[in-house]
This record gives structure tokens, sequence and C-alpha cells, in this order.
């Protein structure tokens, strides 16, 4: 990943990490629109860190005052009862649904839910239900009227966001006003009961950076220094704008983007499962296999030879030195075109760029983690 994705990337985390328009989704849809790869579940979850120092930076005074009586609450009873001391508990019970599930679906969350087809109906779909709970919903309560089942049940919202697309502030919030909570508690609620779910999901995929992610260490801190900056600046905003307005602006966003990458997928221009209309989907690559007198019978030549045998030098057909598709160079020792933008190689087959070891001769399939040898499957 080149530092100008880092920056892009960056900005359109802390652009939509708290507005309730997914912002996993949009990393996954920017990306494909740019016809760059998938950034990966790993710089999504470590630029995230970036976003949460944020919360943590805006809402500094609340967590001090929740940290600080919390943890005296333990051995003094009489600060039990305190909003405080409990909110330190319902954050916690609150993080228990998001945290399980993320470890069950974690090969589901790296692969087929960042499908574009998905992403684009969550948004259409989750965006309808946001709008339909803020117009009809009583909205009365408070956070001093939170308790564990209602603090679970924002647990339980929150962790729809581990699909891209369904959106962690807008799956929160809509659980918080189905709860009859005002639109500015319930979104507090959901910046504080972020907190643990997204620095433990940063920090547990700190190890996947640089490994085989499509980002390195370079491109993964700018991401997140940028994301944390603009993040601080939405929340802000956001927190003002939801005392006189409600979430339906955001709602007609979600429906046509959602309805705008449907139609980009069905009329060929993304790949939903990789990048833009420079990397077509697989099977329309397999159409260009060069070489005639193999299976066409020979007209002119009467003498057809069986050269099974072959003697003294290669006589094999030469590879193409141009990728019919993309238009790029093949390097003949690979047997893949190597991409000039990013100088990895490219595989037609998946439509994306891939990463090649040369001392194992293997390539690595960067969704799925799995190596192959790039000869064998051209």
């Amino acid at each position: 990943m080149s530092i100008f994705e880092a920056i892009i990337l960056g900005l359109v985390q802390g652009l939509t990490e708290f507005l309730p328009i997914s912002s996993s989704g949009h990393l996954r849809v920017v990306s494909a629109l740019f016809g760059w790869p998938d950034p990966g579940a790993a710089f999504t979850a470590v630029s995230q860190i970036g976003t949460e120092l944020a919360v943590l930076i805006y809402f500094r005074k609340r967590i001090w005052a929740i940290l600080s009586t919390w943890t005296r609450s333990l051995v003094n009873r009489d600060l039990r009862s305190d909003v405080n001391a409990r909110m330190g508990w319902y954050v916690i019970l609150g993080s228990v649904p998001i945290v399980v599930l993320g470890l069950l679906l974690e090969d589901q969350i790296d692969s087929v839910f960042r499908d574009l087809r998905l992403i684009a109906l969550n948004l259409i779909i989750f965006g309808v239900i946001l709008g339909v709970v803020d117009t009809y919903s009583r909205k009365h309560r408070t956070l001093e009227d939170l308790n564990i089942p209602r603090g679970l049940t924002f647990g339980l919202f929150q962790a729809l966001a581990l699909i891209p697309g369904v959106s962690r502030s807008g799956g929160t919030l809509t659980g918080g006003m189905l709860l009859g909570f005002k639109r500015k508690d319930a979104a507090e609620y959901a910046f504080l009961l972020a907190l643990p779910a997204v620095f433990g999901a940063g920090v547990y995929k700190l190890t996947d950076i640089g490994d085989q992610e499509y980002a390195g260490w370079g491109a993964t801190i700018v991401g997140t220094v940028i994301a944390g900056v603009v993040g601080f600046a939405v929340i802000a905003w956001l927190m003002r704008f939801i005392t006189t307005h409600s979430f339906m602006p955001f709602v007609y966003y979600r429906v046509g983007l959602g309805v705008l990458v449907l139609a980009l997928v069905s009329f060929g221009v993304l790949d939903p499962e990789g990048g833009a209309e420079s990397q077509p989907a697989q099977n329309e690559i397999v159409i260009v296999e060069e070489t005639p007198g193999e299976d066409s019978e020979p007209t002119s030549d009467p003498s057809p030879e069986p050269s099974a045998e072959p003697t003294g030098e290669p006589s094999e057909e030469p590879s193409p030195t141009v990728d019919p598709v993309t238009g790029w160079e093949i390097d003949p020792e690979v047997g893949l075109p190597r991409n000039p933008d990013t100088g990895l190689y490219h595989d037609p087959d998946l439509g994306m760029d891939v990463d090649y070891d040369a001392s194992t001769g293997m390539a690595t399939n960067p969704v799925t983690g799995e190596t192959y040898d790039p000869k064998a499957s051209g």
C-alpha cells in the first residue's frame, strides 16, 4: 500500500467511523472504486485505534470519572450505585458479544463478509432500519436508565458491526433508540462501548500488519494518525448535530451508496471480490489462450508432428510478454504481470495484486492467505 492510499483511506476511516454509515464498508468500497486491492481486515482494525484515541480525548473527563469511580467501587460499597461505577460494568458486559462473535467469525470477517454485494445490501437494509427506528421510537431515556439487560442489548447491536456495511455506531444507535434512549445518550454510550472492542481488535490484528496483508507498517501508521485527527473533528460535529437533527440524511446516503455499488457490480465496473474495472472478475479472464495449432486442425501443413519429446533446446511456444487483459509486462520467471503502480505482481485470475516469494516461487492469495504456484494456476 502506498502512502497516498494510506492518506485517502485514513481520511475515509476518520470521516466515517462515528457516522452511522459504516467505516469498514467505506474502506472496502473506496478501495474498489480506485482500483486498489482490499486494504484488509487488519488495516481496518488497526486504523480504528486512531479514531478511538479521538474518543478518549473528546470524552476524557467522562472516561476518567468512569474508570476512577468503578475502580474505587471494587472496595467501596457506597460507590457501587454511582452511575459512573455502574457504567464501567455496563461497558464491560456490553463488550462481551462482539468479542465472542469476533473470535468465532474471524475467518468470515477476513473473507466472505468483505464481498461488495453483501456490503451494499447491508448499507441499504440497516440504513432503512435505522430510519424507521429513528422516526417511530419513543426516545425518553438517559444514561441514568441503563441497566444490565439494556447494556447487553446495546452490545448485541454493536456486534452486528462485525459485518462491513452495517456500521458500529449505526447498529448501536439503532439498538439504543429501540430501547427508548435519546439520540445523544445512545451516541455517547455507543462511543464508550466501542473502546474495549476496537482497542482489543486493533491490538489483536497488529501481528498481521506487514505479514501477508496488503498494508505495511508505514502505510498503517500514516492511516491511523490521519483517522484519529479527522475522527476527533467528526465526533465534535456529530454530538452537536444530533441534538437538533434526525439520522435521516445518513439513511438517504446509505441507501444511495448501496444502490450505486450494486449497480456498478451488476454492470461489471466493480469486481465484488476485487478492485475496479482494471481488475476484471475471474471468469472473464480465461478467454485468450494464445497459440494456434494445439486444438485447431492443421490446414496448410499436412505433417502434424506430435512433438512429444523435447530435444536439446526447449521448443515450446514463447509465453506472451504482455498480459492481454491489463497490458502489463509479464515476468517470465514468475508467470504473472507486474502492476506498475504498486510494484506487486498481479494475478488476473484473482483480479488483484498478490505477494510473491522469490525464494519459494509461491504467491499468496491476499484474501484467503493461501499460497500457490502462479505458474501452475496460470
